[in-house]
């Protein structure tokens, strides 16, 4: 059985392939990542077939732009009927707070279900040297738990992170904050661009509400059993 606290990552641009890994992984995965790649390609129908497929979805398009643009961004979006959308904390606590008011005040005057928004903090991809290469004086995981914190604040859901900083964003930000972890590597797999990963019973044990796994299942010789395999591992950690 699937297990809601795994989401695939769909890093595809064609709708044959989603509805192909869909149809295989079948009951064994339930939530799904959509990102730029895909829609960006195919557009709000993958949302749509995903939805109806009762599948839950994660609309992660990272929006970045002053508060009323980001705002009608996310409004746009979660129209679309996603469970989970996502903003860059970098934005700044006005264009946050601003985003979750109108997407709530929306929902309610539509009479939908209004899908969590969480922060994006830093890219999993981004290791010391990079970090510091863009000027940051602090270290990477003193930056994570500042976004979470103001994250928190604006009255966000919760945010994505690195399952390295994730007990410490746990710890300041609360049992019933989202910390959702990408950079997920089963133990023996290719870490390939990213930079900060851990193991899902790691992530997990470490904090982590939802983990976001990739190419170890999609890229698989078989997707089924390295899905099942991952929640396997899931399961020993409550």
């Amino acid at each position: 059985m699937a297990d809601e606290r795994l989401i695939a990552a769909l890093d595809f641009h064609t709708m044959e392939d989603v509805q192909k890994l869909v149809a295989e992984l079948g009951d064994s995965v339930s939530y799904y990542k959509v990102g730029m790649e895909l829609f960006y390609s195919v557009g709000a129908p993958v949302v749509t077939w995903l939805r109806q497929q009762g599948k839950d979805v994660f609309l992660d398009l990272k929006l970045h732009d002053i508060p009323n643009t980001a705002a009608g961004g996310i409004c746009s979006l979660m129209r679309l009927g996603a469970t989970m959308l996502n903003v860059h904390a970098s934005g700044g606590y006005t264009m946050m707070k601003t985003a979750a008011d109108r997407m709530h005040a929306d929902a309610d005057k539509l009479g939908i279900k209004c899908p969590k928004l969480i922060a994006v903090t830093v890219l999993t991809s981004i290791n010391q040297e990079d970090w510091e290469g863009l000027g940051q004086a602090i270290q990477i995981k003193s930056a994570v738990v500042r976004y979470a914190k103001l994250a928190k604040k604006a009255g966000l859901d919760g945010v994505v992170a690195s399952a390295q900083e994730a007990a410490l964003i746990r710890e300041a930000c609360g049992d019933d904050f989202l910390i959702v972890t990408p950079g997920i590597r089963p133990a023996g797999s290719d870490t390939n661009d990213q930079s900060r990963v851990v193991t899902p019973a790691e992530a997990l044990s470490n904090g982590a509400s939802h983990l976001v796994v990739g190419r170890p299942i999609y890229a698989a010789d078989n997707p089924v059993l390295a899905a099942e395999n991952i929640i396997k591992e899931m399961e020993n950690v409550k």
